[in-house]
This record gives C-alpha cells, sequence and structure tokens, in this order.
C-alpha cells in the first residue's frame, strides 16, 4: 500500500491486529512515535521512542513491539510512503493518547487493484 501523507497530517496511534508492518520512505520524511500497550483501563499511554524516518529509510513494526502513530511534521513538504502488511488486515484497534481507551478502526482505500473506490 502507498500512502500520502498532507503536510502536518499523520495517523491515530494503533496495533497492527497481529500483523508485521514493514515500512519505506518514498518521498519526504516522516516521524514515527512509538508507545508502550496501556498495563490498566484509562492509563496515559508512554511514549517509548520517537524516529525520524527519511527518504530510503525502512522500518519494521509488531504489535510485540507496542503501539505507534506516524505522522508528517512538516508544514511545507509532502511524504509518501509504501507498506507492506503479513498477513493483510482491514480493521485495527486504535488509541486515545490519554486514557488509553480502545476503539475499532475499519481501514479504507482509495483505491484497490489499481481502481478507485
Amino acid at each position: 500500500m502507498i500512502l500520502c501523507w498532507g503536510e502536518g497530517h499523520g495517523s491515530a496511534i494503533h496495533d497492527h491486529a497481529d500483523a508485521h508492518c514493514f515500512m519505506k520512505m518514498l518521498q519526504g520524511s516522516l516521524e514515527e512515535i512509538r508507545f508502550a500497550w496501556p498495563e490498566t483501563e484509562g492509563q496515559e499511554l508512554k511514549q517509548t521512542k520517537r524516529t525520524k524516518l527519511n527518504l530510503n529509510d525502512v522500518c519494521y513494526m509488531n504489535d510485540s513491539l507496542g503501539l505507534h502513530r506516524v505522522e508528517n511534521a512538516s508544514n511545507v513538504d509532502t511524504a509518501i510512503s509504501l507498506h507492506l502488511y503479513c498477513p493483510p488486515y482491514n480493521k485495527c484497534s486504535i488509541f486515545n493518547q490519554n486514557t488509553g481507551q480502545k476503539s475499532t478502526a475499519i481501514t479504507t482505500f482509495y483505491s484497490l487493484y489499481g481502481k478507485r473506490n
């Protein structure tokens, strides 16, 4: 999946539904912010790592490494990233950073197999 990130755009804090995620930067840069899984309900999520991903950088994520969010911190440049999920998934859990509250998010796609949705 190729994702285009507008200036200041970012994902919610999310898991990977027991999938492996491989990501490569194709244009611009992104920040990956990792969080520990909440230990109790109502607990604020603890940031564990922050990494800047530049052109051609790669990263890997799965649920055993915690949760994460990805954001384009630039106010002037767009970014493009390539993602591979093994196995693919169509829903994951998203988390409120302040409370750790979990909800389900359905993955939506602009196109499937080259055809616009």
